[in-house]
């Protein structure tokens, strides 16, 4: 693999003739990704520095394309609730202290480059934000130089590996964030928690398509565990709990993240299917190859039994699962879940769940202006283009 030079993440954002701005924005989205673009680009490139002074092929091939996947991250949204999360809880809007409640709610990205990176490799998902997924983009590499050995397994070996920085690296940034004694004590606990659920939800979803489990429960407590949690429900509680914010406030912020958190992966999980490959970065209907037993494909299922429809229950069984199913058997079976009412159902459990998750803040103590922020997150999370 030929060496690339060590150099800084650039994201997209910095590209901008808006300067970075210093403090957060009290009512705006704006500010809050750029710094959080910033704190990682900081903490990567003091990374790249040290891994470098261990080994140049680590530093310049393995810790350089973690960057760059890390810089590519996207809306933010994981930090974004934690930081609404902590001015829900009356947390500052600037000023010193920010500055490292920002840098361990940023920490949340790393955790979040982990989760995709092991996520593609158990799904064996060749693409990524419209760009080679990581095990794939090495595996191309070692074609490309003909080195001996499994191509593929030294992709999946080099992705696993950088998947697992990414979480030792999440766990250095919150540690090295500069939190006070007793915010550090109090992050820890939706922190550590997180991370236990987004690995149970992990292990749900590859034990359910191995299993054929078509269930709806199933596929609600997946999207709970593997994406309400660590996207918006605990991010929120980490905010929250930085601030000092008492049971109520806490309980009132991750009602609505869980609510919110499982509309957001519904939403998804429709895109996945029906949005255009453009907008998603990854290939039309791949949930439907990998198999996914998601809730528009369990309700998919069970209509089609109950209304004895033999033919939309075999056109979307035959799909699911099979890498190798052309454009035409996905069109087949996207018509048949529409044809079924899946998808319609769908979009109202996204916007119920949306609608109950904004009414859970009415009455709790939280400060107005982030509650307004939190049920515009509510709508943008979950609306129809996300």
């Amino acid at each position: 693999m030929p060496k690339t030079p060590v150099r800084p993440v650039r994201p997209p954002h910095r590209e901008s003739a808006e300067p970075v701005p210093t403090e957060p924005g009290d009512t705006s989205y704006a500010s809050i990704p750029l710094l959080v673009e910033r704190h990682l680009e900081d903490f990567l490139r003091e990374r790249l520095d040290s891994c470098g002074r261990i080994d140049g092929d680590f530093a310049e091939i393995a810790v350089t394309r973690l960057a760059e996947f890390v810089g590519r991250g996207g809306k933010r949204l994981r930090p974004l609730f934690a930081w609404y999360g902590w001015r829900a809880a009356h947390g500052a809007a600037s000023g010193p202290g920010t500055g490292p409640v920002l840098r361990a709610m940023s920490a949340l990205e790393l955790l979040q480059a982990f989760a995709l990176i092991h996520d593609d490799v158990m799904d064996g998902s060749r693409t990524r934000r419209g760009a080679p997924s990581v095990h794939a983009g090495f595996a191309r590499a070692h074609r490309r130089e003909r080195w001996s050995g499994s191509a593929d397994g030294f992709g999946t070996s080099l992705a696993i590996l950088l998947g697992d920085i990414a979480l030792a690296w999440a766990d250095d940034m919150l540690a090295g964030a500069g939190l006070s004694p007793a915010q550090w004590t109090a992050a820890r606990g939706p922190w550590q928690a997180m991370r236990t659920e987004m690995m149970a939800g992990q292990f749900l979803d590859v034990y359910g398509q191995a299993r054929r489990d078509g269930s709806e429960a199933t596929a609600l407590k997946t999207n709970r565990l593997k994406t309400a949690a660590y996207s918006v429900e605990r991010p929120l509680h980490m905010g929250a709990a930085l601030a000092g914010a008492d049971r109520a406030v806490v309980g009132a912020l991750r009602g609505y993240g869980a609510d919110v958190g499982v509309a957001f992966q519904l939403r998804d999980d429709l895109l996945g299917v029906y949005a255009d490959p453009e907008s998603t970065g990854k290939p039309a209907g791949e949930d439907l190859r990998e198999g996914k037993r998601t809730l528009l494909v369990a309700l998919g299922l069970r209509r089609a039994r109950d209304r004895g429809d033999r033919v939309s229950l075999a056109v979307i069984e035959k799909v699911l699962g099979d890498p190798g199913v052309d454009a035409g058997g996905i069109d087949a079976a996207r018509d048949a879940l529409t044809r079924l009412g899946a998808r319609d159902a769908v979009e109202e459990r996204i916007r119920d769940l949306a609608d109950r998750g904004a009414a859970r803040l009415d009455g709790a103590a939280i400060d107005p202006a982030a509650r307004d922020a939190l049920r515009d997150l509510a709508v943008r999370a979950t609306v129809r283009d996300h």
